[in-house]
């Protein structure tokens, strides 16, 4: 499989005119070679060359968590006292344009660029972002235990005490349920009440739940479940649920019901051939007709993959349409600052036979006590 995936690496940087792609930190790394390098200032990277052997640079002391492919690439590792970025630059060898990895450290871009003085940088994701944004079988498959995990425990927290209870320990519990149903790692766990709600990304704290609050309840990360062969672990989930304490307040019911039309129909609206922001757009009509256009602060949704936010972006701007095996969240939501807010999110994969939703848990607004 890692060999399949540089190969198409490789006949993209021909079409491009790239001659190598560099590729440290972040979710490039492995979703090509398998291996997921820590954020260490020790340099690690995977030297692709258009033609000729990959190469996966590698601190010494890391080389024993890599797996090593042969059929893929060559295990290259350096010592304490060795200059890896001139080892790169030296097995890159003199290319007129390079393309390397979004998340590299900027103190190694700007060695790499000293380095290799007479060489043109870009992005590597304008090769790699098409490879990895259209998911395979096995990649769905990873996506769709990830989201049944989430949903589970979504579920059973419709039936914990909300009330009393401050933000920072309920998300504590999202946490640990998580991990629980098989994530590896939490990436996140969102918990918003009250006038925090408002905030879509808000930090839990120390605030009180409290009776007639609403709380967004967004989270999500990185499944193992035991797949760690055939390179479908890590894969992303991501999920927002509302839950309110007793029974919800006339505006928030209001404001819900809205949200609830607008996320189905944006969702339906998710078809193969369909643009991006044509499927933002038909949430925000809905919203924008009901009153609530300027309470609807972000994008309708992102792509989920190796990372919890990838291409494509539902957002208006991107009309690049939808192709099969397009997996993103479609997320909606409407926040009323100082009051209430409210957000439901899914994972939709867009298929040749409609637009396939991962996630199952409940969308109605969950009472809680």
């Amino acid at each position: 499989m890692y060999a399949d995936r540089l190969a198409q690496a490789r006949a993209r940087m021909e079409e491009a005119g790239i001659d190598v792609l560099l590729l440290s930190v972040g979710a490039d790394l492995p979703y090509f070679t398998g291996y997921r390098a820590m954020p260490l200032e020790r340099l690690t990277m995977l030297v692709l060359p258009r033609a000729g052997e990959a190469t996966l640079v590698v601190p010494r002391l890391e080389a024993p968590r890599v797996t090593e492919r042969p059929d893929a690439f060559r295990l290259v590792p350096w010592g304490e006292t060795e200059d890896p970025v001139a080892i790169v630059a030296r097995l890159a060898g003199r290319p007129s344009r390079a393309a390397i990895g979004d998340r590299t450290w900027a103190v190694f871009v700007l060695r790499l660029q000293e380095a290799l003085a007479e060489t043109a940088f870009v992005p590597a994701s304008d090769i790699t972002g098409p490879l990895r944004e259209v998911k395979d079988g096995a990649e769905i498959e990873a996506l769709r235990a990830a989201a049944r995990a989430v949903d589970a425990v979504a579920l059973a927290m419709r039936d914990q005490p909300f009330a009393g209870r401050t933000e920072a320990d309920i998300s504590r519990e999202f946490v640990a349920r998580m991990l629980d149903a098989g994530h590896e790692r939490a990436n996140f766990a969102i918990v918003a009440s009250g006038p925090n709600a408002a905030s879509p990304h808000h930090e839990p704290g120390r605030r009180v739940v409290q009776e007639g609050d609403s709380v967004v309840c967004d989270f999500g990360g990185a499944w193992g479940g035991g797949h760690r062969e055939g390179g479908i672990e890590g894969y992303c989930s991501d999920i927002t649920r509302t839950y309110v304490v007793g029974e919800p307040p006339a505006e928030l019911a209001e404001l819900y019901a809205v949200l609830a039309e607008a996320q189905e129909w944006a969702v339906r609206a998710a078809k193969v051939g369909v643009s991006c922001e044509e499927v933002d757009a038909t949430a925000r009509k809905i919203i924008d007709a009901a009153g609530y256009g300027e309470f609807f602060v972000h994008r309708t949704g992102h792509g989920i993959g190796l990372e919890e936010h990838e291409a494509p972006y539902l957002v208006a701007g991107n009309r690049a349409p939808l192709r099969p095996g397009h997996a993103f969240s479609v997320e909606p939501g409407i926040y009323l600052p100082g009051r209430c807010g409210a957000r439901i999110e899914d994972i939709v994969v867009a298929t040749e036979a409609g637009p396939e939703r991962l996630n199952a848990a409940p969308r109605d607004l969950a009472v809680v006590g």
